[in-house]
């Protein structure tokens, strides 16, 4: 019986030329992925634990291939590939090395004419057509997303739903043929690999190389639905046998079962098919879904001390067991019995995603402002995230082709990331324990970059003052978002630690103020005050003292509160020049004048010698209206924390970024760092910019770039603070920019693909909303930016998630999974804040509302 219709509520719609970058990740959380493309195929098999994407230059190894046929049976019969016409600009993509073909073999076969991709993350849609055909074909693909639940979302699978629908006036036959190339062929060329049939409705792809070896995994296909024609093993031989034979077999409707290929048979490619057999009415429609699984319980990948710095692919000797394994190996044992489980709970995993999209979709946001948070949940799906076997999250800055780019959950990138805190918070608070027991060592220095496997980081390097500060904040949020006062207690000490080192190595004299050479998200250091480092600064310290106070550590919580203050004091005293906060350059007398080594010594070169003597150090932004320049108000605001910050000039400082970095058109910007993230006649948010000069010779080394995570945290905070439209201005130049035809609306990009960074898109859904709940005060925040009613938004916490609406006479919380225990509703309304007493616990599927006075 095939699944009930998916409606689409404001579906994003591509179609051609928008089509030729779209690849959307399908696959777990922390699981490998594949990518539905905008014509309807598959592509970027990144399932053994590391990136491989179409950006490759050959793109042929391995030779992963998934790919799907319809015949149309009659007089003359027809057949498809049941995808859309390939985009122009990658037809020369399909070159290895200028010979003119794809090792994935199918490119070349008859497509559908016409194309339209809809996506609405997690689900992936494309709509085809072809006038000679009496049939439309709609592609779906997913893997399950339900906030909480990280197994079944980390299910190291793809579902494929496959609809056709008869159009014409006369019943149609026709064979619906999916074909899949050996995942699991092992190390040599196929020759310890095997394929046999699961009954009727799938198979199983093996090898037989030694079970704690990286190659060592397998692959299932099997049908959701009805049993199928299996073909458990191709035609195995050179050349392109092995297709050749299958379309054959497929074109003519003689196609043959095979219940398997043993690893004996005969070196050459290897595959498995499932057919079905159908027939429509006029205007009838069937569907075929299938899951694609992956295995591979031995994972080779390592990052940390000693180690290239962009990791490394070790096999261990023979009998040593793996550097790590994935989560999902301790959970199912193959790939059959993850796609067994997914078979056996296919309709409420489809169900309970398909709630998840409705809630979030049918939220009250601009559409700019769901595409950017919708689609950035993409990342959580792509490679750049990993999951260890203890359940441990780890994660790389983005992806490069084929490995990883800038490794161990670099803690000033995943500082602007909002995304996973509030869906999967366990995880999340992983990550806090990556950095403060493992990563931090006697002295208190934090590694920015944690080791993978679990293990210490590497300490011979500078600390990431806004990334080892920005810990200390995320640990204040994530104690509220859990409740877990338990788990703070056990990580205070180490987050009381790493703050005295950060006060010793750089506000050595206590004056509230970063004055030291400090390391920072740029890759460089700020040499003297600047207002990032001292906006994060003081909101370390305001955590602090909040945590200190509340486990009864009265010393620390008054030192941290008074340092907090002074800070923040002389923030607005030195810093602040009348519209904007910047930096204050010192260089000669600072203490640790050492770290000049790290940019390089000017003592070597006279003309470095003279840059030094009359601006100071290299890459600053002194006088710089700098984007990211009260950003420790920010990371403040997403974690319901209050600083003694002037809340005034915080805005002040937000509009001037928004008047001197935003633009509308970079055709007259000059850009010699890396222009690829906007250039041209595009929109972006610059990083920096000297509306009152004082630009230095060479300042920080990517001042002219656009970052997306930069330009959502500015814009969130825009709306936070009552500057709608100019936050929303930015977040539509974001998705405009990556539309389909030059980037991928999947996949936004900075040091790597699927970059973490731009998971700050999630922090525009209570920007809008104005909602926040803390587990341990019991307390729901609500106020929605705009006067819309009814207004709705989807809401997730530690517990629970839902819905909320609000309308002209009342509020309703409607818990779709889990509970919510309220004490204390605060509605802010027109400028008004409510605070409405409410002592109620909402369980699943149940709704509480509270009536409002008119």
């Amino acid at each position: 019986m095939p699944p009930p219709d998916l409606s689409l509520h404001a579906p994003f719609r591509f179609a051609s030329p928008q089509l030729a970058q779209i690849a959307m990740p399908v696959g777990g959380l922390g699981a490998g992925n594949v990518c539905l493309n905008g014509h309807g195929g598959l592509q970027d098999f990144s399932i053994r634990h590391r990136p491989h994407t179409t950006a490759l230059p050959d793109a042929n190894e391995p030779a992963d291939a998934a790919f799907a046929l319809l015949r149309i049976a009659g007089r003359n019969p027809m057949v498809r590939l049941v995808e859309g016409p390939l985009p122009p600009g990658r037809i020369y993509d399909q070159g290895l090395q200028a010979q003119g073909h794809r090792q994935g073999g199918h490119e070349g076969l008859p497509r559908f004419a016409r194309a339209v991709f809809e996506g609405e993350f997690p689900f992936g849609h494309v709509l085809l057509e072809d006038p000679a055909l009496p049939v439309t074909a709609r592609i779906t693909a997913f893997n399950p997303f339900i906030p909480l639940d990280d197994r079944n979302s980390g299910l190291p699978c793809a579902i494929l739903e496959y609809r056709f629908r008869n159009r014409s006036r006369r019943t149609v036959q026709y064979e619906f043929s999916f074909h899949l190339s050996h995942l699991a062929a092992g190390n040599g060329r196929g020759e310890s690999a095997g394929t046999t049939a699961i009954g009727r409705t799938g198979v199983h792809y093996w090898n037989r190389e030694h079970a704690l070896d990286p190659a060592f995994g397998s692959a299932a296909l099997l049908s959701l639905g009805g049993e199928a024609v299996i073909k458990a093993g191709w035609f195995r031989g050179g050349w392109f046998d092995a297709l050749t034979m299958l379309w054959r077999e497929v074109a003519t409707g003689r196609f043959r079962a095979c219940s398997g290929s043993p690893h004996e048979s005969r070196q050459g490619r290897s595959g498995g098919s499932l057919l079905f057999r159908g027939r429509l009415a006029p205007d009838a429609e069937s569907c075929h879904p299938l899951v694609l699984a992956w295995h591979f319980p031995n994972a080779g990948v390592v990052s940390g001390p000693g180690r290239p710095f962009h990791g490394e692919v070790i096999r261990p000797a023979p009998g040593q067991p793996p550097p790590w394994r994935p989560y999902y190996a301790g959970q199912w044992p193959d790939a059959p019995a993850v796609a067994r489980h997914v078979r056996r709970h296919y309709g409420r995993l489809r169900a309970r995603t398909l709630v998840f999209r409705d809630a979030l979709y049918g939220s009250t946001l601009p559409p700019a402002v769901l595409d950017a948070v919708s689609a950035n949940l993409a990342i959580l799906k792509s490679p750049t995230v990993l999951r260890q076997e203890n359940g441990n999250l780890w994660g790389w800055e983005g992806c490069f082709p084929d490995r990883g780019c800038c490794p161990g959950s670099c803690t000033h990138v995943w500082n602007y990331a909002q995304s996973l805190c509030h869906l999967f918070p366990a995880l999340e608070r992983t990550l806090r324990e990556q950095e403060l027991l493992r990563s931090q060592d006697r002295r208190g220095h934090v590694g920015f970059r944690a080791a993978l496997p679990d293990g210490p980081a590497r300490h011979d390097g500078p600390a990431a003052a806004d990334g080892q500060l920005g810990g200390i904040i995320k640990l204040y949020r994530d104690w509220h978002i859990s409740g877990d006062t338990a788990w703070l207690r056990r990580l205070y000490p180490h987050a009381k630690r790493s703050l005295r080192y950060c006060i010793r190595t750089w506000d050595p004299d206590r004056t509230g103020s970063l004055v030291e050479p400090h390391h920072n998200t740029y890759d460089i250091e700020f040499w003297g005050p600047d207002s990032m480092g001292g906006t994060i600064y003081v909101a370390a310290l305001s955590a602090m003292a909040a945590m200190a106070s509340a486990l009864g550590d009265r010393r620390m919580a008054r030192e941290s509160g008074d340092l907090a203050e002074r800070g923040a004091r002389l923030l607005d005293l030195k810093l602040f020049n009348g519209e904007y906060y910047h930096q204050q350059v010192r260089y000669r007398d600072v203490r640790d004048r050492t770290v000049l080594q790290l940019i390089d010594d000017p003592r070597t070169d006279p003309e470095r010698q003279r840059l030094l003597d009359t601006e100071g150090p290299k890459y600053q932004y002194g006088p710089g209206c700098l984007s990211d320049g009260v950003l420790g108000a920010w990371l403040a605001w997403a974690a319901g924390l209050p600083l003694p910050l002037n809340p005034e000039r915080v805005r002040r400082t937000l509009d001037a970024i928004h008047r001197h970095n935003f633009r509308k058109d970079l055709r007259d910007h000059a850009n010699t760092q890396r222009p690829g993230y906007a250039m041209g006649s595009e929109a972006g948010l610059l990083l920096c910019s000297w509306p009152r000069g004082g630009r230095p010779t060479l300042p920080f080394v990517y001042c002219d770039e656009v970052w997306t995570g930069v330009e959502y945290q500015v814009a969130s905070h825009l709306i936070a603070t009552g500057r709608f439209r100019k936050g929303l201005e930015i977040v539509r130049a974001v998705r405009r920019r990556y539309d389909g035809r030059v980037r991928n609306p999947y996949n936004e990009y900075e040091c790597g693909s699927y970059y973490a960074r731009a998971m700050a898109s999630y922090a525009l859904l209570p920007a809008c909303s104005g909602f926040r709940y803390s587990a341990l005060e019991e307390t729901l925040w609500f106020g929605p930016s705009v006067r819309t009613r009814p207004y709705a938004v989807f809401f997730s916490t530690a517990t629970g998630w839902g819905r909320i609406v609000l309308k002209r006479d009342h509020l309703a919380v409607h818990v779709t999974e889990g509970r919510l225990r309220l004490r204390l509703l605060v509605l802010t309304l027109a400028g008004r804040e409510h605070r409405l007493v409410w002592n109620v616990v909402i369980r699943a599927g149940r709704t509480a509302r509270r009536a409002l006075r008119a």
